[in-house]
C-alpha cells in the first residue's frame, strides 16, 4: 500500500506490516514546518488504528534528515506569538503521537538531524543511523534554545549529556551519538536499509497486541517512582498472561514449535 500526503510533503508506503512514513521535502531539509507537522500528525493518527502497520519506519528523502523548524516560517512569524506557539504545540503534538503510537517506530536516519530533527530521532523507540550522520541541537547559536528538543533528548540520554548538546550547539556524530544512547546502531550506508528492515520485521513477527501492551508499560512506569513502577507492571503482566497470544506464547514455547499470534 502507498500513499502521497497532499503536496508530496509525506510519502506512506506499507508492506509486510511494516510502514515507511518519508518526509519527502530534500529541497527544504525536511524541516518541520507547520504544514509538514499537520500532515504527519494525521498520519500517525491513521496509522494507529490501521491493522496492515505492525511497525512503522520513519525515514526522509535526500541527504539531509530533518533540519528542524522551518527558520523562514517562523521568522515570518516575528511578534506574533499564537502563530510560534501553534507550531511548538503541533510539533509536540507529534512527537507524543510518536511515543504513545500502539506500534514501535524506529528512525532510519542517513544525514543531518538537528534541532527538532534530532527531537524526531529522539522521540522513536528505535534509531539506526548511517555511517557519517550527524546530530545537534545548535539552537542556543541563533538566540533560540531547543527547548521543546529538550524534553525527548533529556528522556533518551544523561543529564550531562544532554546538557552539553544543548549548552554548546555542537555537531555529534554517529558514533558519539550512540555511545550517549540517542540512537542504537551505527552501520554503514550500504547496509542500514538491511539493518532497519531487518530490526522491523523482527518485530512485526510478534504478537502486536503484546508489543503494545509492552511500549505502552515501559513509557508509563519510566515517570514512576520504583515501587509503584513494579506494582503497575506486575498487574501489566498478570493481564498480558490472561490474554490469548501469551497463553498461545507460552505453549508453542513449551512445545517446541512456532506461535500462531492472533494479536489479542
Amino acid at each position: 500500500m502507498s500513499a502521497e500526503s497532499p503536496d508530496n510533503l509525506v510519502h506512506v508506503y506499507t508492506e509486510k506490516g511494516i510502514t515507511t512514513v518519508t518526509l519527502n521535502q530534500p529541497e527544504k531539509r525536511n524541516s518541520l514546518s507547520l504544514s509538514m507537522l499537520k500532515v504527519l500528525s494525521s498520519v500517525f493518527s491513521d496509522l494507529e488504528t490501521n491493522p496492515d502497520c505492525r511497525v512503522v519506519v520513519v525515514a526522509a528523502a535526500g541527504h539531509v534528515f530533518c533540519a528542524g523548524h522551518d527558520l523562514k516560517e517562523l521568522k515570518g512569524q516575528f511578534n506574533q506569538h499564537e502563530a510560534q506557539l501553534a507550531v511548538f504545540q503541533e510539533c509536540a503534538k507529534v512527537m507524543q503521537q510518536i511515543v504513545n503510537l500502539p506500534k514501535p517506530v524506529i528512525a532510519r536516519v542517513s544525514g543531518v538531524a538537528t534541532a527538532a530533527g534530532c527531537q524526531l530521532v529522539a522521540s522513536c523507540d528505535l534509531a539506526v543511523a548511517a555511517e557519517g550522520s550527524r546530530f545537534a541541537t545548535p539552537g542556543v547559536n541563533i538566540g533560540l534554545f531547543c527547548s521543546t528538543p529538550m524534553v525527548a533528548l533529556s528522556r533518551n540520554v544523561s543529564r550531562k549529556h544532554a546538557m552539553e548538546m544543548l549548552l554548546t550547539g555542537d555537531m555529534v556524530d554517529a558514533r558519539r551519538a550512540e555511545q550517549i544512547g540517542l540512537i542504537n546502531r551505527v552501520v554503514d550506508s550500504e547496509v542500514l536499509d538491511e539493518t532497519v528492515y531487518g530490526m522491523a520485521a523482527n518485530i512485526a513477527g510478534k504478537s502486536a497486541f503484546t508489543v503494545k501492551t509492552g511500549k505502552e508499560a515501559f513509557y508509563r512506569q519510566l515517570e514512576m517512582p520504583l515501587e509503584q513502577a513494579y506494582e503497575y507492571t506486575a498487574e501489566v503482566m498478570a493481564s498480558n498472561m490472561d490474554a490469548n497470544d501469551a497463553q498461545e506464547g507460552i505453549s508453542a514455547f513449551l512445545e517446541k514449535r512456532h506461535p500462531e499470534w492472533r494479536d489479542e
